[in-house]
């Protein structure tokens, strides 16, 4: 775990949430993890679109179910490999989650500066895995950021550059993830900038981020960030608090 992030405060931090959007991932969830034949609901913005005009509590924003229809469980995704680079915490702790991003959404920035760093703690303490998954929504750069993470991953640097992905709790300019600029903050951060380059365009890389992306936009994962924690959908950059208290929930049960 990065020291970094170990220190960092968790503030208390408010993002609404598109209630559409919330309802239309959730749908989806149920749909896919159902075998629903139903297509997706494409106004499921991403989350830089969608979230910003709702003025919805938050904490409405996660129910058990919809429509009348109890949510299934998702822990089938989580993969619980003690060989992945993008994750923390034990392999065998009783709650995992999953966490599902893009370097180029605020609400990811804002989220992993706030609420990240509480939930690597519970994750150093043994009560959570932590698994990073990349989307990749926004696009061309947010596919190289994904790809430059892996490559630091490779490295044993996953969360530094994660960090350093997001300064201060915000996203770089798509000028900051060109292929010149991600290597000089490997260098930066004491990598091997040689190897970097070549994992980041490797064969394996690129079946790591493929996979990643897909397995996301499978569950319907089309709005950034979204989680899922013990199984249980929870979407947007809710509150730390949220996490907190589904984490110890999920603890409990």
């Amino acid at each position: 775990m990065s020291s970094q992030s170990a220190r960092r405060p968790a503030r208390s931090w408010v993002v609404p949430v598109a209630v559409l959007a919330v309802l239309a991932l959730l749908i989806t969830l149920v749909l896919n993890l159902s075998g629903g034949s139903q297509e997706p609901d494409t106004g499921a913005a991403p989350a830089a679109q969608s979230e910003s005009s709702a003025t919805e509590d938050p904490s409405d924003a996660a129910p058990t179910e919809v429509q009348g229809a109890v949510q299934p469980a998702l822990t089938d995704i989580e993969r619980r490999d003690e060989a992945d680079p993008l994750a923390a915490g034990p392999v065998d702790a009783p709650v995992a989650l999953v966490i599902f991003s893009d370097y180029q959404c605020p609400y990811c920035a804002r989220w992993s500066e706030d609420t990240l760093p509480v939930m690597l703690e519970r994750a150093e303490a043994g009560d959570l895995r932590v698994e990073w998954r990349d989307v990749n929504i926004f696009g061309v750069a947010s596919e190289r950021a994904s790809r430059a993470a892996y490559a630091a991953a490779l490295q044993d640097s996953f969360w530094d550059y994660h960090d350093a992905l997001y300064p201060d709790g915000e996203t770089r300019s798509e000028g900051d993830l060109s292929q010149e600029a991600l290597e000089a903050l490997a260098g930066d951060l004491g990598l091997d900038t040689e190897k970097f380059a070549e994992d980041m365009h490797s064969p394996a890389t690129d079946q790591a981020i493929a996979g990643n992306a897909k397995l996301g936009l499978d569950i319907g994962a089309y709005s950034t960030p979204a989680f899922i924690l013990g199984g249980q959908p929870i979407v947007g950059a809710q509150p730390t608090q949220v996490f907190v208290d589904a984490l110890d929930t999920a603890l409990a049960s």
